[in-house]
């Protein structure tokens, strides 16, 4: 690991920001921005595998498991967290782990992503056995907490995969699917909650989109299955079923949403009854 060259803590490609006006500042942090996207589509490939490989898991009752630290860490949360309400899965069907636990998610635990063995413990919390599938997140690939997670995890034959920003990284080594978006030095030297984080959030949506549209639980491109825990989504579902069902009166496909639950069954109990 010493000879291992972390592209993510290389210096910045920018010198003396303190001296840039604000909008240089901003068009810079643009123009950075910009090249995440081109640097993802080249790992198409790699998130595809990952993806196949998780939905075969999770149609034969397997769950997702996304593990991090920092920043990575609180972007599992946020994409394993919006699958329910979205759509209409249970909860612990994807399930995010953050190093130092639910207080990590918005204050850093000193020393918590160093913790080798930490990572498999809480893991073990959750019942994760060989039907499930484990995510390591980490920018730059070595985090102790995360590797040490999905060593324990291929000990047991629990398929692994990894997204990093660093090719060639430990973690990328140790995963059975690893993803490696190479996003380049940050804009401010070492700070990967910027491309590196915002590549992560990008895949994350992809594997759990992709995933969740091939169990079914889109319809052509509607959340059929959302949870209706709003009022604007109770609009949305309304309209949803008054299109699917050629409907006209609001009123009574906003009944039928409110009755069933969710616009597919709506939907169906609708159809079945003419």
């Amino acid at each position: 690991m010493d000879s291992f060259i972390r592209i993510t803590e290389q210096s910045s490609s920018y010198r003396h920001l303190e001296k840039m006006s604000i909008g240089e500042i901003l068009t810079s942090i643009n123009n950075e921005d910009k090249t995440v996207a081109d640097a993802i589509e080249r790992a198409i490939p790699q998130i595809q595998e990952l993806v196949g490989a998780i939905t075969d898991k999770m149609l034969a009752g397997g769950r997702l498991f996304y593990i991090g630290a920092g920043t990575s860490g609180r972007l599992a949360v946020v994409d394993a967290s919006e699958c329910p309400p979205t759509y209409g899965v249970p909860y612990g069907l994807v399930v995010a782990i953050i190093a130092g636990g639910e207080q990590a998610i918005t204050k850093a635990v000193e020393n918590a992503e160093d913790d080798a063995m930490q990572g498999w413990a809480d893991l073990e919390k959750h019942s994760i056995n060989d039907k499930d599938v484990v995510i390591g997140i980490a920018a730059s690939g070595t985090t102790p907490y995360v590797i040490g997670a999905l060593e324990e995890a291929k000990k047991r034959d629990i398929i692994t995969g990894s997204i990093t920003n660093n090719p060639g990284s430990p973690l990328a080594t140790i995963a059975d699917f690893p993803i490696a978006v190479e996003v380049g030095p940050e804009f401010v030297t070492g700070s990967t909650r910027m491309k590196s984080g915002t590549s992560q959030k990008l895949i994350l949506n992809m594997i759990s989109t992709t995933v969740m549209i091939q169990l079914g639980r889109v319809e052509d491109n509607k959340m059929v299955n959302m949870q209706l825990t709003n009022e604007k989504l109770i609009d949305r579902g309304t309209k949803m079923i008054m299109d699917k069902i050629s409907l006209n009166d609001y009123d009574q496909a906003k009944d039928l949403l409110l009755k069933y639950r969710s616009v597919k069954k709506a939907v169906d109990n609708y159809n079945n009854k003419i």
